[in-house]
């Protein structure tokens, strides 16, 4: 039943990607904010209603209609899923309805979602400045960037299957990768939060990217970009790559990194592939259109990269400290709030105490 859902979601997630390219983005155009901030609330309104639907019917994801389906997809999953308090052998014990079991498994499931969703978004942005500075060290015209994000998007989500159903596996069979991933994941908040960046600092170069290098030695390189096209062939039917490819194997290959850091994220708060995925996913479709919009405000939210160390810490700590944090009763629902509260705090303090020079 899993599988099934899956090639569902997948087909439906193609459909919106298909929509967004062929009737939203027929036009080849410059996005502008208020077309930016308009398709941004109709992703981010696509993801609610998607945690609308694991709420209300969360248990139709694993096929579970018995209370032994659900006590072997928690234990499939180390979901340490309880029923007020209690584990859910106990609780069986204790003669508890397949209903109340299903509605406390929804409300977990669906908050996990979310709290998955947010990680995901908050851990993209960094990722969106990164892609503006290569798109702007390419020298890419705006007007280009929908296709470039467009098929840097589709790839990061194939990646990214491939990474979260990799990973579940590995910790299906190895639950002590959880820890690995915790000390990283501290690692790399507290690193991120102590880094200094030099008002003066040389902007990266891309064209010096060890990938940038070996694509032009490698391969025939046309040397100017065309009309957003990846391929071309010239009057000599010589096959050429654009500069326009390269920016966007570059783009995917930045992905990579990223998703080292927001993938484990997100295992913090379920190790279930199914939810994992549909979080990561329903928060990198809008990424495009999120893009236009924050591009014009990268100085504005000034404290948001500590916020994100914050949260990488959070989130390693809480992987960490898992078991202990169960046995204190520590839920789903409280991981929830820290991460709104870390992600609204550090908006609120870019918003209120803004770097000098940037217009508040």
């Amino acid at each position: 039943m899993d599988n099934i859902f899956l090639l569902i979601f997948i087909i439906f997630v193609i459909a919106i990607l298909l929509f967004d390219l062929l009737v939203v983005g027929k036009n080849h155009h410059v996005i502008s904010i208020k077309e930016s901030a308009v398709w941004t609330a109709v992703w981010i309104g696509l993801a609610l209603c998607y945690f609308v639907f694991l709420r209300y019917g969360g248990h139709l994801v694993h096929g579970i209609d018995s209370l032994d389906s659900l006590a072997h997809i928690t234990q499939k999953y180390s979901l340490n899923f309880k029923y007020d308090g209690l584990p859910l052998d106990k609780a069986i014990e204790n003669g508890i309805t397949l209903d109340s079991a299903l509605e406390q498994y929804r409300r977990n499931t669906s908050i996990d979602y979310l709290s998955g969703y947010l990680i995901e978004k908050t851990l993209s942005i960094d990722n969106l400045f990164v892609m503006l500075m290569l798109l702007t060290g390419f020298g890419v015209r705006k007007k280009d960037y929908k296709s470039v994000l467009f098929w840097g998007i589709l790839g990061a989500i194939i990646l990214r299957m491939a990474f979260i159903f990799l990973g579940s596996s590995l910790i299906q069979r190895f639950n002590w990768i959880l820890l690995i991933f915790g000390v990283y994941l501290a690692y790399m908040g507290v690193k991120m939060f102590f880094h200094k960046e030099e008002e003066n600092e040389a902007p990266v170069n891309p064209h010096d990217k060890p990938i940038v290098q070996f694509l032009s030695e490698h391969f025939s390189v046309y040397p100017h970009y065309v009309n957003g096209r990846f391929f071309i062939r010239d009057h000599n039917h010589k096959f050429y790559i654009t500069p326009l490819l390269i920016v966007l194997i570059t783009i995917e290959f930045s992905d990579v990194i990223f998703a080292f850091d927001s993938i484990p994220a997100i295992f913090s708060v379920t190790c279930d592939p199914y939810i994992v995925f549909f979080s990561n996913i329903f928060a990198i479709i809008g990424l495009r259109s999120m893009f236009f919009m924050l591009a014009g405000a990268v100085d504005k939210f000034c404290y948001l990269k500590q916020g994100v160390a914050i949260l990488l810490l959070f989130v390693g700590v809480k992987l960490l400290a898992h078991n202990w944090l169960d046995e204190i009763g520590f839920t789903s629902l409280h991981s929830l709030y820290i991460i709104l509260a870390i992600i609204v705090l550090s908006i609120m303090l870019s918003l209120i105490f803004p770097k000098k020079g940037v217009d508040g």
